[in-house]
């Protein structure tokens, strides 16, 4: 909670004065029995109407000095309670973007949507209740206890006895409902998961005329989750028939023991009547309480899994993020040294990576081929440091990459994933990404080479046609195109092409292959492919098989020297194998 604190740090006022108002409501409210009384006793039994107009005035007045103190403090509580949210989406939100891919798939994304919207806002209503109720409720208890006693200290008696048995039941019930509050949190994450899974698939889903299947899925998921809100909310559902029939039964024996002392009058009707305000207030407070600890576990609960990613310094991590970039040696953009480098995904036994060495002077064409899991894409993942190596070193432009920052190591690299993803925008706004204030010209002169000129000419806005979000309006492999031209236009050291050919014909292939080697400042090129085709006349290629290097040289030579190598290219090629 330390680091919850730090973020409330800035709301010390709000945190101050929120309760401060509280207190004063408090404070009038536990005045208005005695106001009451002291109406029926001097009042109504002396027939002054004077003094009963005084002291409805006097109520009312307590009323809205009450009433403004509530508003003061629900406005101070909900700006320090708004303001804190605020802040930790913007960390979360940082701590995520900076999260390596394997810790991105270990959390998983239908568990970072609800980290971010519902625990978060629930963090949010845990602070609200938290400065507002946190001390008002046992201080009305106790304040009413005390007043009580004032008032009448045999009759008092009565609650002495009863709130015990009342904190009983309301804890008791509160003790059985958190934990079963912290499975249905649990049932939510899977039922969010599940609905983003029918979401991303839902081309699939229909293709396989799954929908019934999955409707049947979803309705048992969200059946078994509100069989655990309906165990819960029975169980929760006790607390209100449980204290009112103790707070009944103190009441009747309160205006019992009340009527004898009126009768054998040691005691004023007002006072029984005031003792009978004092008796309710008890009551709303106590639930309030418990509903404020049970709010409160749901809090710390939420809080656990959002504290993990969010910054205990955030401005010390942004700092981090903006650190100056390196000087390179003007010669030396370009390089890149694996050497002897070993990567492990964290809960493996078994490396993805083994002992992987190769170098690549500015300028050349690096492709990577092997079977489906070998690691291709776990290898291009480390160089703009996505993830870490676990042994050995990688020289980025003649850099150690961990002495290089994140931010600067991605603006010399231009990255085109497997799954060609565009968002929602324009074209040009989906370029620009690239590069923020790229210029018309360099957009084209980008477009040109990705063979994406076309796509753009076919649309009635060029530039400013409107893509829909994952840029499905357009076929996949205007999209490759597109995101190969996103990479282009900041003019990258290194272009990483993570298998974004898949869906390129032969021929667009080739001419995609040519209008990079005849780029004027042209990149080192790491292709990743399963295609031989498209790797064939590279510099170097990379054979990986199972995580480990089963070979590597020019397509000539690795035909005749690696078997894994001729398997793929004769599976492909059977004509010219023969």
């Amino acid at each position: 909670m330390k680091k919850l604190l730090r973020y409330l740090r800035e709301y010390r006022k709000e945190c101050i004065l929120g309760p401060c108002f509280k207190m004063l409501e408090a404070i009038f409210e536990l005045f208005v029995p005695l106001a009451v009384a002291s109406m029926i006793d001097k009042g109504i039994a002396g027939e002054n109407r004077g003094h009963i107009l005084l002291m409805c005035g006097l109520m009312v007045l307590l009323a809205a000095v009450g009433l403004t103190c509530t508003l003061f403090a629900q406005y101070f509580a909900a700006r320090a309670a708004v303001g804190v949210s605020a802040k930790l989406r913007h960390s979360m939100l940082a701590g995520i973007q900076r999260m390596r891919y394997c810790d991105l798939d270990r959390a998983g994304s239908s568990a970072l949507i609800t980290r971010m919207t519902g625990d978060i806002n629930q963090v949010q209503t845990g602070i609200n209740l938290a400065i507002r109720l946190l001390l008002r409720s046992p201080f009305i208890v106790f304040g009413a206890m005390v007043m009580a006693f004032t008032v009448d200290v045999k009759a008092a008696l009565v609650f002495v006895g009863v709130i015990p048995l009342l904190a009983a039941v309301v804890f008791g019930i509160m003790f059985l409902t958190i934990p079963r509050y912290r499975n249905v949190q649990k049932e939510l994450d899977a039922v969010t998961e599940l609905t983003r899974e029918n979401l991303d698939g839902v081309r699939a889903i229909r293709a396989f005329r799954m929908e019934q299947a999955e409707i049947r899925g979803f309705r048992e998921r969200l059946s078994g989750m509100t069989r655990m809100q309906i165990a819960v909310g029975r169980i929760s559902a006790l607390m209100n028939p449980g204290t009112y029939i103790l707070i009944n039964g103190a009441v009747i024996l309160l205006i019992y023991i009340g009527a004898l002392r009126v009768n054998s009058g040691a005691r004023s009707q007002g006072s029984v009547v005031a003792l009978y305000n004092y008796m309710s207030q008890i009551l709303v407070e106590l639930i309030k309480l418990a509903n404020l600890i049970i709010t409160l576990n749901k809090t710390a609960a939420c809080w656990s899994r959002v504290a993990p990613l969010v910054d205990d310094d955030p401005a010390a991590a942004l700092s981090e993020t903006h650190a100056d970039a390196p000087e390179i040696q003007p010669e030396q953009r370009g390089s890149l040294v694996f050497d002897h480098v070993t990567f492990t995904y964290e809960g493996s036994s078994v490396p993805a990576l083994s002992d992987i060495s190769f170098t690549a002077k500015p300028g050349d064409v690096i492709g990577i081929i092997g079977g489906t899991g070998a690691g291709k894409s776990t290898l291009v993942n480390l160089i703009p440091r996505f993830d870490e190596p676990t042994a050995g070193s990688i020289t980025v432009s003649g850099i150690p990459s961990a002495e290089y920052p994140e931010e600067a190591i991605r603006q010399e690299i231009g990255v085109v994933p497997q799954k060609a993803l565009l968002f929602s925008g324009t074209i040009r706004d989906n370029l620009k990404w690239g590069k923020p204030d790229a210029t018309d010209e360099e957009i084209e002169a980008a477009l040109e080479t990705a063979q994406a000129a076309d796509v753009v000419r076919s649309k009635a806005l060029g530039l400013d046609e409107p893509i829909t979000e994952g840029g499905h309006n357009l076929s996949g492999g205007q999209r490759q195109r597109l995101t190969i031209a996103r990479a282009l236009v900041r003019k990258p050291a290194f272009l990483i092409l993570d298998d974004s050919a898949s869906a390129l014909d032969y021929a667009t292939d080739l001419a995609l292959r040519k209008a990079l080697k005849n780029l004027p400042d042209r990149p080192t090129v790491l292709i990743v492919s399963q295609r031989t085709a498209s790797i064939q006349h590279a510099d170097t290629i990379l054979v990986l098989e199972n995580g480990a290097l089963a070979g590597i040289g020019t397509h000539d030579a690795l035909l005749e020297s690696c078997g894994v190598y001729r398997e793929i290219y004769e599976s492909q090629f059977p004509k010219e194998a023969k």
